[in-house]
């Protein structure tokens, strides 16, 4: 019987494969041209997770109810590892002052039965030859020696229980700031108990009998001579300008209140002028309990002119610095503490903010610590309003050490912008105006602002600011090369920044940022504008840290996995410092390790490239490193991550997780910078 079937069709000879992309077209398409025999054919995954693919291992946490949480909170206080601190510190059950009331638990050898082991290597204060404060809950224990010499710590800047308290109660004086604020005729948006308002003002003037009404509220002041709407408006000011700044009299008011719309509420020429206002009490100690320092300017205007800041005591040559950003959760202490290892100048803390920091919140206070390696020190603050902005420079000014504030005016993230600060005051010019008036006027320490160039793409903004905030009094303009809208997505405009440099008064420093990865970028954005003062480096001291060292040496450092490792050890030592070396400390260091290992990752040794140097943008293809170690290093997953930190702190708890903070593709974006 015939076959009925069809002939099966021929089979086309397979075509030779194409030939691989050269490194230039690799590189248009934004993918790190990695030498060929390194890499390695990606591997399957899964469908991809919330955080973009960024974190494979990770595992999301379990979301608990509230009932869940107390529960555990409480099996936590009454567990036998939460022994008391004096107890630890001292190793003797009679230390603690509280005795049986104590919520602590006195149980030595209950705490030591349970107890995790030991970690590998030396108590980070034995190293430094001081008593270690954890005493029996340290993980290096097994290491202490019996060293009583006193210990000395080189962080500062911690909030005092007795300034914390008056910030609880809203019972803390703000006279510099209040004065100001009153005379750029700016509304006070914070809401100050009425008693320590009264006390405030009094403090700030000679003659605290003078009264007088405005707006049915009993105002004391040193001269009562001229009354106007607490509103600010520019016109009034403009106006004011053009009088040449002359003393302040009923017809000059009345002639710059007409042209500029304002109803004056009461004129009195007599006696109107200038007058002298004391800043500082009668009795130093008298203010928040501190001492104020005595050379603090003590004349004013009324006229609602802005007060004449005294620049020249307010300079700081930001000139070819290496500049670290602020960097929100991974620009902690001992990051900042590593960068200055690596060759860094400038540093400045984690955003704060202001309504936080009013509030007395320990966790935002933490944002302000500096280390005594920080020789030059920024704190940054970020707030919506002139009167929440100044208040708290004047807090800061008095509780803190540090050389420079920053205020944050190019935020991206929802949350601030939401409430009318960061990047939503680039919409609001005249506001900024404010803010800067009325901040720079209550400390003399330099005062810098950092912007980006619009909110909404396309609409710029920065280069309007350059030339009038220098006379508003800010000593540094940071320009971040993208808008709002563009978060941390495309590169960087730099020809913009370029722009607003030029703009720019001689005096007044403006500071690039964005996408600076190598020396070469370094140099370029540097070297080719005279008019930028420095770069300030963010994701690029994420990735890698040591470019800094890269800039002073000009060259690209091909550094090998060993080193990075003895860098993450550094960081790790640093951490257990800062954070402690008890349980508590070491998994707190973990996960700030974990976190800077999520960016990490993303540096390509510079001996497997084609193309040099490396861009912020390219993503890197699956590769091999040279070692096993390097290869690690390589990897995007959090199951990876947490094995390096393994290497680092030990096991990790039973039932540990780890996600990254943000999950977003930081190669596109991502939220700090």
């Amino acid at each position: 019987m015939a076959d009925d079937r069809p002939e099966p069709c021929p089979v086309a000879a397979d075509p030779s494969p194409p030939p691989p992309p050269t490194p230039e077209e690799l590189v248009a398409r934004g993918v790190a041209p990695v030498k060929p025999a390194f890499l390695r054919p990606a591997p399957v995954r899964d469908a991809p997770s919330e955080d973009g693919g960024r974190a494979s291992g990770a595992v999301p946490l379990e979301k608990k109810s509230k009932r869940q949480f107390r529960r555990d909170r409480k099996q936590e206080q009454e567990s036998v590892l939460r022994l008391c601190v004096a107890v630890a510190k001292s190793g003797n059950v009679d230390a603690c002052k509280f005795g049986a009331s104590c919520r602590f638990t006195h149980d030595i050898d209950a705490y030591l039965a349970q107890k995790p082991a030991d970690l590998e290597g030396t108590c980070p204060f034995t190293v430094l030859g001081q008593p270690c404060p954890y005493g029996l809950t340290c993980r290096f224990s097994g290491t202490h020696k019996d060293n009583h010499a006193p210990s000395e710590s080189h962080e500062i800047n911690t909030l005092s229980k007795d300034v914390q308290k008056l910030l609880w109660k809203t019972k803390y004086k703000f006279p510099r700031a209040s004065e100001q604020i009153k005379h750029l005729g700016l509304k006070e948006v914070i809401k100050i108990k009425a008693s320590a308002l009264a006390e405030d003002r009094s403090a700030d003037h000679d003659n605290p009998d003078v009264s007088c009404e405005l707006n049915g509220e009993e105002k004391t002041e040193s001269s009562c001579n001229t009354a106007v709407n607490v509103e600010h408006d520019s016109s009034l000011c403009e106006e004011m300008d053009k009088l040449g700044g002359e003393p302040l009299d009923g017809d000059s008011v009345a002639r710059a209140a007409k042209k500029s719309k304002i109803e004056v509420v009461e004129i009195n020429k007599e006696g109107a002028g200038t007058h002298d206002t004391k800043l500082e009490p009668e009795d130093p100690n008298l203010v928040n309990g501190l001492e104020v320092p005595s050379n603090i300017p003590s004349s004013c205007r009324v006229d609602l002119v802005a007060t004449p800041h005294l620049r020249e005591r307010k300079i700081i040559d930001f000139r070819e610095k290496l500049y670290l950003a602020p960097l929100t959760t991974v620009g902690n202490l001992p990051f900042r503490r590593l960068c200055k290892t690596l060759g860094a100048d400038i540093t400045c803390g984690e955003m704060a903010m202001c309504t936080n920091l009013m509030q007395g919140q320990a966790s935002e206070w933490a944002l302000l610590r500096r280390h005594s390696s920080e020789d030059l020190f920024g704190v940054q603050i970020c707030g919506a309003f002139p009167d929440t902005v100044a208040r708290t420079i004047e807090l800061v000014d008095n509780e803190c050490s540090f050389d420079f504030v920053d205020i944050n005016m190019g935020c991206p993230i929802d949350l601030v912008v939401n409430k009318g600060a960061g990047s939503s005051l680039l919409n609001k010019p005249m506001r900024i105006k404010s803010i800067v008036q009325a901040s720079s006027a209550v400390t003399k320490r330099p005062l810098t602002v950092k912007v980006r160039t619009a909110f909404f793409e396309g609409r710029n903004r920065a280069d309007s600011l350059v030339s009038d905030i220098y006379d508003w009094g800010a000593s540094a303009i940071t320009i971040h090369g993208r808008s709002r809208q563009q978060r941390y997505s495309k590169n960087a405009d730099w020809d913009y920044i370029n722009q607003c440099a030029q703009k720019a008064p001689d005096d007044l420093h403006v500071i690039g940022n964005g996408d600076i990865f190598s020396f070469t970028d370094w140099n370029r954005h540097v070297s080719g504008s005279s008019k930028i003062s420095t770069c300030m480096i963010a994701r690029g001291a994420l990735v890698k840290p040591w470019i800094f060292t890269e800039i002073k040496e000009q060259r690209d450092w091909d550094i090998t996995s060993g080193e990075r490792l003895n860098i993450l050890k550094d960081f790790t030592r640093f951490g257990l410092e800062h954070w402690g070396s008890d349980t508590k400390g070491v998994e707190t260091t973990r996960h700030f390790l974990l976190e800077w290992l999520s960016y990490t990752c993303r540096y390509i040794p510079v001996g497997l490239l084609d193309v040099v140097p490396q861009q912020l943008n390219w993503r890197p293809p699956s590769y091999c490193g040279r070692d096993d170690l390097e290869t690690l290093m390589a990897s995007d997953s959090a199951a990876d991550w947490v094995r390096i930190s393994e290497l680092l702190l030990g096991k990790v708890p039973e039932g540990f997780t780890f996600a990254p903070k943000h999950k977003s593709n930081s190669y596109d974006r991502a939220e700090n910078g």
